[in-house]
């Protein structure tokens, strides 16, 4: 009884956790002024160097990125009638149709180089308070998601063809971002039809000690190899492709060998590739029989939309989650690093809070230009959305992001009107700030437990061994 109340009192001081005042209010304080800086100076200058503002005129950069980023940030299905009154809130009176006017490729290449401005500002927090995760020097996700634009703009952004005049161009958003810290270290956009192995981030280093999660579009053992070299962990699904070799540097027919095991779960060390033979560790968890059931479907699914067959080695591999990693053992145990697995998963429901709740992909116009806009102007807006939940509900491992961000859409037009006064705009970030501590919590789940519990289960547990 004394090792449950132990167990209950450690993870209540876990979840109730919260950062110094002091330095929140020092977080605020350059999120305001990072804030201004972009969507005021830096817009004007773009506006100017992209030919957005040729002359003296009313509408400048700072105006239009207000009205339109901020205005899709607190109704993502504005209407033009809608983003107008924004600027009428800036003292500047526009119609629809001058506004519909304004979407051009001028106006693009506005947006661009602002979103890309603003990825260079690294708005950050003190770690979430799960010490799991602060084994290591930040856990970077990375993953992409891909926007389909009007085919008009195939010279703009390349898409992957397929049928006649469908997906001839596409946008893919590249994204890593730190799970601990919260900060989204790389926002690059690339051509829809380049593949995940060779983006840029792929390469991009990270700091000695840190962890990287990627999903199987970035397996390279290439990669591997370089992150080992460079201090970094990293944890990826195991390629079924890819050939294993034994302690003895002997071929390993994983599919058998796995049939062949009676033990529910798997931690041995293996060497991958027979070019890199790649030592590295293999943790493998059967899954339950309606789990692999519903996997092999899926794959006889996939193969049929191709024109091919599941091999049995597939069908085998189904039944278990495989994990290969360089993580030694002594930093994480098989059982944490299945859990810690799991997390890759979060960089899926950020994208999910971008597409779904943000409407990034989705425009009520089908004017090329105009959708273009209406894609970089909302990336932005997911942005400072993003740097608004680091600021207010980051700390706490139970946070819901998606109840935080219809707290922030709700205001998002007492920022637009705050621009102006650095101390106003200050007072609504803490406004914000003190919404998202208050509410914005995932309640837990006793059968099937969310993974922040899970993290906090093995967390807790090891403050008490």
């Amino acid at each position: 009884m004394t090792t449950v109340t132990q167990l209950s009192k450690t993870l209540q001081e876990i979840l109730t956790k919260s950062p110094p005042k002091g330095f929140l209010m020092t977080t605020v304080t350059q999120l305001s002024k990072t804030l201004q800086e972009i969507l005021t100076t830096t817009a004007n200058d773009l506006a100017r160097t992209t030919g957005f503002t040729q002359r003296q005129s009313k509408v400048t950069g700072a105006v239009f990125a207000q009205a339109i980023v901020l205005g899709w940030l607190a109704n993502a299905e504005a209407t033009l009638e809608e983003l107008t009154q924004g600027m009428a809130a800036l003292e500047v009176s526009l119609s629809p149709q001058g506004l519909e006017h304004r979407f051009d490729a001028r106006a693009a290449e506005l947006l661009k180089q602002l979103l890309q401005r603003a990825t260079q500002h690294l708005i950050a927090v003190d770690p979430v308070a799960i010490p799991l995760l602060q084994r290591f020097q930040g856990v970077y996700l990375q993953d992409s998601t891909t926007i389909t634009l009007p085919n008009e703009l195939a010279k703009e952004w390349q898409g992957c063809g397929g049928k006649k005049d469908v997906g001839e161009s596409a946008l893919k958003v590249q994204v890593q971002f730190d799970l601990c810290g919260g900060r989204i270290s790389h926002l690059v956009l690339q051509n829809g039809r380049e593949q995940d192995r060779d983006a840029s981030i792929q390469t991009t280093p990270l700091p000695p000690g840190a962890l990287r999660l990627a999903d199987l579009g970035y397996f390279s053992i290439s990669v591997f190899e370089t992150l080992g070299k460079q201090g970094v962990y990293w944890l990826s699904r195991y390629q079924a492709k890819v050939k294993v070799w034994n302690e003895q540097e002997q071929p390993l027919d994983l599919p058998h060998w796995l049939a062949t095991q009676t033990a529910n779960e798997l931690d041995r060390t293996i060497f991958l590739s027979d070019r890199y033979y790649l030592p590295c560790r293999l943790i493998a968890s059967r899954v339950p029989v309606e789990v692999a059931a519903e996997r092999r479907r899926r794959l006889r699914r996939e193969a049929r939309k191709k024109g091919q067959t599941v091999s049995h080695a597939r069908s085998q591999l189904a039944g278990w989650t495989i994990f290969v990693t360089n993580v030694p053992v002594e930093k994480l145990s098989s059982e944490e690093v299945l859990v810690i697995g799991r997390c890759r998963w979060q960089i899926e429901l950020l994208f999910d809070l971008w597409k779904t709740h943000g409407k990034v992909g989705h425009s009520r116009s089908t004017k090329p230009w105009r959708v273009l806009c209406e894609v970089y102007a909302k990336l932005l807006a997911m942005l400072i959305q993003h740097w608004l939940l680091l600021v207010g509900c980051w700390c706490y491992p139970d946070r819901s992001l998606h109840k935080a961000s219809k707290t922030i859409q709700r205001y998002a037009c007492q920022i637009l009107n705050s621009f102006s006064v650095r101390s106003r705009l200050e007072e609504v970030i803490i406004m914000i700030q003190h919404c998202l501590a208050t509410g914005c919590r995932i309640n837990k789940r006793k059968t099937t437990p969310h993974s922040f519990q899970l993290l906090l289960a093995f967390s807790a547990e090891n403050v008490l061994a």
